[in-house]
């Protein structure tokens, strides 16, 4: 190993062991707006919102998350919206236009207007691993008594 690699690896290593470092994170949680893109429509003339950007499908839910990869539960059900990947954006349209899309490109709304099993699920499973492994940890272990025994 290089003489000077230690002592930087030392350095980096006291400096990001310090709970200062971590002091000022907060970890946010809360209610929040989860768009998800499902299809991506052809870049064609008929998908093209006004501005000139082509369209996708997505879908809009709203849940109650933690640190924004641990959804704990949905608030709102997911709904099919207009999808503008370049501005960000979404078009909340009526439901006989995204039909009439959907129509076009043959598909069907249950399959696309769906969450994924982590966002349904999988939070509240890591949640209870976590605070289950808390538990453990603050529940005391009994220590098995050793027997002497006679020689």
């Amino acid at each position: 190993m290089h003489p000077m690699i230690r002592p930087i690896f030392i350095a980096l290593l006291i400096t990001f062991s310090s709970t200062s470092v971590f002091a000022g994170i907060k970890i946010p949680f809360g209610e929040r707006e989860v768009l998800n893109k499902v299809y991506d429509l052809p870049n064609t003339d008929e998908f093209k919102s006004d501005d000139g950007n082509f369209i996708d499908l997505a879908t809009l839910h709203k849940e109650y998350n933690i640190a924004y990869f641990l959804p704990l539960y949905v608030m709102e059900e997911p709904k099919l919206v207009i999808f503008d990947q370049q501005r960000d954006a979404f078009y909340d349209i009526p439901q006989d236009k995204i039909d009439a899309i959907l129509a076009s490109q043959k598909l069907k709304k249950e399959e696309l207007n769906k969450l994924p099993f982590y966002t349904r699920y999988g939070g509240k499973i890591v949640a209870v691993l976590i605070i289950a492994a808390l538990i453990w940890g603050v529940i005391p272990s009994k220590k098995e008594e050793v027997e002497a025994k006679d020689i």
